[in-house]
């Protein structure tokens, strides 16, 4: 796609843009007008995303493993390369990790991974944003970080994705601070039961905490999508600090 012929007016990054919520987000924001740049480490992934967004969006696919901080400093100087500005990091990748092992059995090489990616990750892409955004003129921008609904509760045997969730929060909170004097926005999205390739089991049957097994209610993740097009095109002077998007039958308020 000639990334050359026009000036875009919004530039975004999203990060795990080849399936899933990242996916959905970038269309929403190619739809809506944005640049957008797909990062992820499937390069055929993101070549899918940006067939779906449609020949007159303005999108650039960036192979990147978010654990690298070489790769994660290519990724924004590719896209400022591209569009000038970074105006949005909607900060998404992210992995559960294996799933249903009981704290004692988790293996260190598995919790290091999930930190790596969950936690590691995002500092690294919110950081090198930060770098963007205060350097650019007109100085500024936003940060959405993708939290989840178990940086309020955790499942069952979700030690490692649990953890780097909370931890997710305490970033967002310190960079929404530290943002403040150079006109960058912090916020965070939990996001409950999105229907994607990760929350599949939600729908054949997951543990519950009293140790039953049950089906969840899902949503379409189109829903989260609005909801993050609408955070990123609040002015600068306006900021949705959390927001918590899940479906509504799900078993998480109260006692299910």
């Amino acid at each position: 796609m000639d990334i050359t012929s026009r000036k875009p007016q919004k530039s975004a990054v999203v990060t795990g843009a080849g399936s899933g919520i990242g996916r959905s987000v970038a269309l929403a924001l190619a739809g809506a007008g944005w640049s957008v740049a797909l990062a992820g480490r499937r390069a055929e992934a993101l070549e899918e995303t940006a067939a779906l967004a449609g020949k007159d969006a303005d999108v650039l696919c960036v192979r990147t493993d978010v654990t690298s901080p070489d790769e994660v400093g290519e990724l924004f100087a590719a896209t400022r390369d591209a569009y000038g500005r970074v105006d949005l990091l909607f900060n998404n990748a992210g992995t559960f990790g294996p799933g249903g092992v009981p704290v004692e059995d988790l293996s260190y090489e598995a919790w290091r991974s999930v930190v790596d990616v969950n936690l590691n990750g995002a500092f690294l892409c919110a950081q090198a944003a930060f770098r963007a955004m205060k350097e650019q003129d007109p100085q500024g921008g936003r940060i959405i970080n993708n939290g989840s609904i178990s940086a309020h509760a955790p499942r069952p045997d979700s030690v490692a994705y649990t953890a780097t969730k909370h931890a997710m929060t305490g970033l967002t909170k310190s960079l929404s601070l530290d943002g403040r004097r150079y006109r960058i926005a912090v916020g965070q999205i939990d996001i409950g039961n999105a229907a994607t390739e990760m929350t599949q089991r939600m729908q054949t049957g997951i543990p519950q905490a009293n140790g039953e097994l049950a089906v969840e209610p899902v949503m379409d993740a189109a829903d989260v999508a609005r909801t993050v097009l609408h955070m990123a095109e609040l002015p600068l002077e306006a900021n949705i600090q959390f927001a918590t998007v899940l479906a509504t039958a799900m078993p998480y308020i109260g006692r299910g």
